[in-house]
């Protein structure tokens, strides 16, 4: 059979199963050499009208990019001429520009090569209000809810702990109460307690920031107390709160105690008011008073004091949520371990003569009563529930103030 040659190499495709199947063989050629394929006989034979070397051995590399895409070569793949800027060598435009390719940052994996180009907005909330007053309200409000929400069922059982009712221990306690009231009786009075400990943190926390910050001296003035300023804003604040919130503390202990009696807030509010008087609403106030000055002082000198000790090791002004939370924890142990008999005393004034209790007539009387019928242990009662409830209470409280005070934004504050 014969074949027709024109000064060109002669190119078979050794793996073309028939004779007029070179597509095997027209990857990455030219528009000259295709169209000489195109023109080729009967045969299967076709004409090049190109140098093998040239070929085969480009100036610029022809099959550079051959791993990048496929068939860059095929006729018709580029038609336009080539520009002033295109380079002299006529193989160039067949070869695909290299492909860019970002290196990811550290930490970016994947998801950053998908995503250049986009730029990763972090969602912030922020909430504008009136002043730096109402902010810090609002803030303590939300903190005393949420906490006091979380801790309910410890509340409860260290309330029936301290007066001694429903048995001796935390277990026997919890299972009395899970066997005759259930899961609800362990949230019994938690609504009293949110609408008691919501205005009653509110006013704690902003009465506490408003006078450490008046008390807390500029960078170069001398000191106004010879106190530290956060030990006096704590008792301060300790004091403001009680004698605005001290008569739902009242109700709270009596719908806890007292099960059948009341049977709501309002109900125990007009029958301890028309049975017992107005005054009945702050009996037990003095003792709160004195009891409530070394907690609140001691809790929030040492998480002032934590702060900035945390601050001065790791190096920062900013301290995350969870720092903020171990160290609120910490200061609420702290605080409730070295004012807990206060706390007990407290508790049985308020009781009254409920089941046959003793009526005392100051604390002094309480103190030295349960110290005579109980010994020193009958002073700290209810210790461990109680640092269990007050530390979580305490670090929730803190971070859901310094939380929503980075959320409550003023005006000067953008």
């Amino acid at each position: 059979m014969g074949r027709r040659k024109s000064g060109g190499a002669r190119l078979q495709c050794a793996e073309a199963k028939r004779a007029t199947d070179w597509s095997c063989c027209f990857l990455a050629l030219p528009p000259a050499a295709a169209a000489a394929a195109s023109g080729a006989d009967g045969d299967g034979g076709f004409n090049l009208s190109w140098n093998l070397h040239q070929s085969f051995h480009p100036p610029a590399g022809l099959f550079a990019s051959m791993g990048q895409q496929v068939g860059v070569g095929f006729p018709g793949a580029s038609s336009r001429s080539p520009s002033p800027e295109t380079p002299r060598d006529p193989y160039m435009k067949y070869v695909s520009p290299p492909e860019v390719v970002e290196t990811p940052l550290p930490g970016e994996g994947v998801v950053g090569l998908k995503d250049k180009g986009k730029k990763k907005k972090v969602v912030k909330l922020k909430i504008k209000v009136g002043n730096h007053h109402l902010k810090r309200l609002i803030s303590g409000a939300i903190a005393g809810t949420v906490s006091r929400t979380v801790v309910a069922p410890l509340e409860t059982i260290r309330t029936h702990l301290m007066v001694g009712s429903n048995g001796n221990s935390t277990t026997e306690v919890f299972q009395s109460i899970m066997k005759h009231e259930g899961w609800t009786g362990l949230f019994r009075g938690n609504f009293v307690n949110v609408i008691r400990v919501a205005p009653s943190k509110a006013i704690e926390l902003f009465a506490f920031d408003t006078a450490n910050k008046f008390l807390t001296p500029k960078s170069g003035e001398e000191r106004k107390i010879p106190v530290p300023p956060s030990l006096v804003a704590g008792a301060f604040a300790g004091v403001s709160s009680t004698l605005c919130t001290y008569p739902l503390e009242l109700i709270k202990t009596r719908l806890t105690i007292q099960r059948g009696v009341y049977d709501n807030f309002l109900d125990a509010f007009v029958k301890i008011v028309r049975d017992e008087g107005p005054t009945e609403l702050y009996r037990g106030l003095t003792p709160s008073l004195i009891g409530v000055v070394p907690y609140a002082a001691t809790n929030y000198f040492a998480y002032d004091t934590l702060k900035k000790v945390y601050k001065k090791v790791f190096k920062t002004n900013e301290i995350g949520n969870i720092p903020t939370l171990l160290i609120g924890s910490a200061a609420g142990a702290i605080s409730s371990t070295a004012t807990f008999p206060l706390e007990v005393a407290r508790k049985h004034m308020q009781v009254g003569a409920v089941g046959g209790k003793k009526v005392y007539k100051n604390m002094l009387h309480a103190l030295l009563s349960i110290l005579e019928d109980e010994g020193v242990g009958g002073l700290y009662r209810g210790l461990g529930p109680s640092c269990m409830k007050l530390m979580p209470a305490a670090g929730i409280s803190f971070m859901c103030y310094e939380a929503c005070k980075k959320i409550l934004i003023e005006e000067e504050d953008e």
